[in-house]
């Protein structure tokens, strides 16, 4: 049985979408080099880009020290199908979302459920199938029996427990992080997720997952120091074809400290407070 152990993070400049600065998955050093100073400098790659309240400043992120490299390549995005790069969302869900529409109203301002899990310390980007980088907390455990894998967060503490050579749950049995099964495929484990739970629809940033969809990750440890991580999300809900995304976990001595999200957190307040008073103050003008 092929050895995933220890800690592992996926920390990179690279994000699940193609930002629109970029034509291409792939990348040339120099183009590379000159992307990522920007970013570093900036937080962004687009030099339009203004941080008016400082965060870039007041804030360390742990994403790196630039794009990812996936078999020598600089990749530009996580997904590689399609090849734009893009989430492939249908009609109905562009429409729900008021995705990439310019006028598009302010979202998720009128009850905590209408913000990502991640807003409301619910869940991680890395907690949940797609395993997915944060601005912070990128560290996993992986630890393994004969029997199940473990892969614990450092963000939120989640633990996705796969289950090998198992049957699913019932599909009446639901859960925000679905239910995994496991098996190896010579050096690599398959995982499939499914059974999530219509309440887990907002990940993060533009990404969702509904309750439909079947998620399925492939994890193989490729040199003493790498993990490639590779997913496929079939969702028919939402998008127009099963998307698949390809990135690298480096192995890393850790260690995983202690996480804390909601204490001396006041965002969600702030966002549904100020929404309140544009309301109460609109007209005044």
């Amino acid at each position: 049985m092929p050895d995933l152990q220890g800690i592992w993070t996926n920390a990179s400049y690279t994000d699940l979408e193609r930002p629109p600065q970029f034509k291409s998955l792939v990348i040339s050093p120099e183009e590379a080099a000159k992307a990522e100073a920007m970013f570093a400098r900036i937080g962004s790659f687009d030099p339009k880009d203004v941080d008016p309240l400082g965060q870039k400043d007041s804030e360390t992120w742990e994403i790196g020290h630039g794009l990812a490299r996936v078999r020598g390549e600089i990749r530009t995005s996580w997904i590689v199908d399609p090849p734009d790069g893009r989430l492939p969302f249908n009609t109905e869900t562009r429409k729900r979302f008021h995705y990439d529409q310019k006028d598009r109203p302010p979202r998720g301002r009128d009850n905590p459920e209408e913000r990502s899990i991640t807003e409301r310390c619910i869940g991680s980007e890395g907690g949940y199938p797609p395993n997915l980088p944060s601005p912070d907390g990128n560290y996993t455990q992986i630890i393994q029996t004969a029997d199940d894998v473990a892969m614990l967060s450092e963000k939120y503490h989640d633990v996705h427990i796969i289950r090998l050579g198992a049957r699913h749950a019932p599909a009446a049995v639901t859960s925000w992080m679905g239910d995994a099964i496991g098996r190896w495929d010579g050096e690599t484990l398959v995982v499939e997720n499914t059974n999530f739970s219509a309440a887990g629809l907002s990940r993060t940033e533009r990404l969702k997952i509904s309750s439909a969809a079947t998620i399925v990750e492939r994890f193989t440890r490729t040199s003493a120091t790498d993990l490639l991580y590779e997913f496929t999300v079939t969702d028919p809900t939402l998008y127009t074809q099963p998307w698949r995304a390809e990135m690298p976990f480096r192995k890393t001595k850790g260690p995983i400290y202690e996480y804390t999200c909601h204490e001396g957190n006041y965002g969600m307040s702030n966002i549904l407070s100020g929404a309140r008073y544009e309301e109460r103050h609109a007209g005044a003008n």
